[in-house]
C-alpha cells in the first residue's frame, strides 16, 4: 500500500455500476500496458471482448490490442465515455482534470486507487466516479 493510498468516502452504488456498465461502451484505458500478464492489459482484453471500445493512453505505446495509443486523454480524438485509471493515486488528479476537460461520463478508478479530493472534483463536474473495484469483476459479478 502506498502511504498516500485512501479509502472512498463515497462511492458508486451496484445500480450505479450496473448502469455505468451497460450505459457506457467507450473506455479510455489510462495506463494500458503492452504486457499480458498486467491487470490493465487483462480488465481491458476482457472488456474489448465484451463488446467495448478500448482506448489506450499510454505515451509509450504506439498500440495496444490492435487498438492505437493516445499519449495522453486530450489527444483521444473520439468521444470517452469511461476513463479507467490504472496508474498510482498521485497520478489521479491530473487525469480527472484531463477527463473533465474532454467531456467524459465516468472517472473509474480500479482496485487499490481512490482519490477523495479528485473524486469531489469529477462529480462537481457532473461525472460518475467509481473508486477502488475492477471493473472485469464488476462486469462479472452483476452478469453482463
Amino acid at each position: 500500500m502506498h502511504e498516500s493510498c485512501e479509502l472512498p468516502l463515497k462511492n458508486a452504488t451496484s445500480e450505479e455500476v450496473r448502469e455505468i456498465l451497460t450505459r457506457y461502451k467507450t473506455v479510455a484505458v489510462v495506463g494500458l500496458s503492452d504486457k499480458p500478464d498486467r491487470d490493465s492489459h487483462r480488465v481491458a482484453a476482457y472488456l474489448q471482448q465484451a463488446g467495448y471500445r478500448i482506448i489506450p493512453v499510454n505515451p509509450n505505446l504506439s498500440e495496444v490490442l490492435g487498438e492505437r495509443a493516445y499519449p495522453s486523454l486530450r489527444e483521444v480524438p473520439v468521444p470517452v465515455d469511461i476513463v479507467d485509471i490504472f496508474r498510482k493515486p498521485d497520478a489521479v488528479p491530473a487525469i480527472v482534470a484531463d477527463a473533465i476537460a474532454i467531456g467524459a461520463k465516468v472517472i473509474w478508478m480500479q482496485d487499490g486507487i481512490a482519490h477523495n479530493a479528485a473524486a469531489d472534483q469529477a462529480r462537481a463536474a457532473g461525472l460518475k466516479v467509481v473508486m477502488s473495484k475492477c471493473m472485469l469483476r464488476e462486469h462479472r459479478r452483476l452478469s453482463l
